[in-house]
């Protein structure tokens, strides 16, 4: 290939020869604004773009793997055979992270000493900003971006890969979020590695910033009185679709471009408010537009009703008066991919499939992955919609068998240990208003399988001895579930003689046992719900977890051969505290 070293050389010698080339280019060391890199196309000539490919195999270093998009590319990289490491200021925050054993973590910071991290890597994401964190974030963000732009030179990086913001970069009106942007991508470019620059419009999935602002006004507000910027025009994007456009632009002939990242929709917030709330199911939503409010008073408007928080909300607002549709070069152009709708990713995010189906990111709790869409583990607090939790944890003194036989049998004739007239006034509310009620039972006194009905729930998840998780199906503004998860002290549960084997496989060793009632609610009606129902809750959860332990020491306590079962130091048969939670996730 024209450009390229001769073979035979290492990846060592390579690098070096890359940095050799790139600094005799005469773009080198010479500022390039926004405007430059556009015209130009690269910061590099078109050989030694297209020789800076970075295939699987190579090491990549992931800034922000902490974060929305960061946390999810680092799964899409190792899927597709990429070695990562990972920048993180914090490594605790990545701790929950699925991809956690399967790649480098490096504590440090993107303005820091980063030779560490660069030592070996082929080539490098930025995908880190500080909007909001202070007076100064603005030139923050810009020091930082020289600061990673001269160790990616000085570490002999083939190509880095910069996730910007959309917007139209001669208007001189673009807001300061996506001018500073825009000016970390013309920062990033100025120096010898080839930078590929995505500007990407309002990214739809659970966590985005700009996704969970529009959910939360939508679902919290049956109307609401906006400013102008309802009108303004834009061109929302799967986040499915930006993680292809990033992996892609590893290997692509991109090096050293600016890439405009957009859905295959132009419309408008009011439109896309609109629709969201079609998707989600809730009633058409009454948008008065005025022009009286200005960003200040919009973004403290828009913490009273969302957990966003303000100093992020404010610029994120201050941008929405500038369109962000494609106008320059379509990263879909260059790294085709079938494009989901507007609509498409909204039911994704809400964890929906096509066929409608209540959300799954609950249900897929056990699985080892999760669409990018949903949930992920390193997204902050207050993202993936508000989620009422009840959580109540108790040991008890009897084998993880004993114990799951009796969460098993709850239900139908035994009743829920407490509160039955409660139970049985609220399937008969529910049969009123044309749900499933109480009626249906349950098919078999003792055994559950998956899909079996449970009174006005459905078994959705069993794992013997382990877990069980039931979802409701009776009329609800939103979604339930109630989930009973079984963790032994330790002890081996299975025969260890033949005393136990004629016991029926009952060994030794006490059970945690963790009861959680996780709703999702829909609109304000459904957190209107929540805290009527409230009272009952604080009656009927502690009653049904006591009885499934009373009864479950009671089966052990008679079952023959049975040795003494020893509770773990510090462990009692008691409740420990127990705890009603609200997270936003």
């Amino acid at each position: 290939m024209q450009g390229t070293p001769a073979g035979g050389m290492n990846s060592a010698a390579c690098r070096l020869w890359h940095v050799a080339l790139c600094r005799s280019h005469p773009f080198a060391h010479e500022p390039l604004n926004v405007c430059d890199v556009a015209m130009t196309g690269a910061n590099l000539d078109p050989a030694a773009g297209a020789g800076a490919s970075v295939p699987p195999g190579s090491s990549v270093l992931v800034t922000g793997a902490s974060g929305y998009i960061g946390g999810r590319l680092v799964t899409v990289l190792l899927e597709r055979g990429y070695r990562v490491r990972c920048l993180v200021r914090t490594p605790e925050k990545v701790r929950a992270a699925p991809w956690r054993d399967a790649v480098e973590i490096v504590q440090g910071d993107v303005g820091g000493d980063l030779s560490a991290a660069m030592d070996g890597v082929d080539a490098a994401f930025y995908l880190v900003h500080s909007i909001g964190s202070s007076p100064e974030w603005v030139e923050h963000d810009r020091a930082v971006a020289e600061n990673f732009r001269r160790a990616a030179q000085d570490a002999g990086l083939r190509r880095i890969i910069y996730l910007g913001g959309l917007g139209d970069h001669s208007s001189d009106e673009l807001s300061e979020h996506l001018a500073s942007r825009q000016e970390v991508g013309a920062e990033l470019a100025k120096g010898s590695v080839p930078v590929v620059e995505l500007r990407a419009a309002v990214i739809i999935g659970s966590g985005s910033a700009s996704f969970e602002m529009l959910r939360y006004l939508v679902e919290v507000l049956p109307a609401m009185v906006t400013p102008r910027w309802v009108d303004t025009k834009c061109q929302p994007v799967a986040v499915r679709d930006v993680l292809h456009y990033l992996a892609e632009s590893l290997t692509a002939p991109v090096a050293g471009q600016v890439l405009d990242v957009g859905g295959p929709e132009v419309l408008t917030y009011r439109q896309m408010m609109a629709q969201y709330a079609e998707v989600a199911g809730l009633r058409r939503r009454l948008v008065v537009r005025v022009p009286l409010l200005t960003p200040g008073l919009s973004s403290r408007w828009v913490g009273l009703v969302t957990p966003i928080p303000p100093m992020l909300a404010r610029p994120l607002i201050e941008s929405l008066i500038n369109d962000v549709v494609v106008t320059g070069e379509a990263a879909a152009d260059a790294m085709p991919i079938e494009q989901l709708g507007y609509r498409e990713a909204v039911a994704l995010a809400l964890g929906r499939s096509h066929s409608g189906d209540v959300p799954t990111s609950w249900a897929h709790a056990e699985l080892g992955g999760r669409p990018p869409a949903e949930p992920q583990p390193t997204d902050p607090t207050w993202s993936g919609g508000t989620v009422k939790i009840d959580t109540r944890t108790r040991h008890v003194a009897a084998s993880a068998t004993e114990v799951f036989e009796v969460v098993c049998s709850i239900g139908g004739s035994k009743g829920w240990y407490t509160g039955d007239w409660l139970w049985s006034l609220r399937g008969l509310l529910d049969s009123l208003v044309g749900g499933v009620g109480m009626r249906r039972g349950r098919l078999h006194p003792q055994r559950l399988s998956v899909g079996d009905p449970l009174d006005f729930w459905r078994v959705e998840a069993l794992a013997p001895d382990n877990l069980l998780r039931l979802r409701a199906e009776m009329r609800l503004p939103g979604d339930a579930w109630l989930q009973w998860q079984l963790e032994s002290d330790g002890a081996d549960d299975r025969a260890d003689d033949g005393a136990d084997d004629a016991a029926g496989g009952r060994g030794s060793g006490g059970v945690t046992v963790t009861q959680t009632a996780r709703f999702h609610p829909r609109g304000l009606l459904g957190r209107v719900y929540w805290i009527a129902v409230a009272p009952f809750h604080r009656l009927i959860f502690p009653g049904i977890l006591a009885g499934i332990c009373a009864d479950a020491e009671r089966r052990h306590s008679l079952a023959p051969s049975s040795p003494p079962v020893p509770l773990v130091a510090g462990a009692a048969t008691s409740p420990r505290p127990d705890s009603v939670q609200e997270e936003h996730r």
